[in-house]
């Protein structure tokens, strides 16, 4: 089995259905997974060799959209 890569970043909680719709719809680049609704907490596992391509989407989303890299899972209980 192949591991994904998983990067966590906090968003505006009211745009986590928006940008998983957006990160679905290019079929099995990356899966959008809520961690903390409340906080707006969401972990994106994105397939390997597909970094860039998320990369790319979300710096085009960042336009409209507040998404805030977190370096960490440790930083979600914050």
């Amino acid at each position: 089995m192949v591991e994904t890569i998983k990067k966590y970043y906090r968003v505006d909680r009211r745009e986590i259905y928006f940008l998983k719709f957006i990160l679905e719809a290019y079929d099995g680049l990356a899966v959008l997974t809520t961690v903390d609704s409340e906080k707006g907490i969401i972990v994106v596992n994105i397939a390997p060799g597909c970094e860039a391509d998320v990369e790319m989407i979300l710096q085009d989303l960042k336009k409209n959209v507040m998404i805030e890299k977190i370096d960490s899972k440790n930083q979600v209980t914050e």
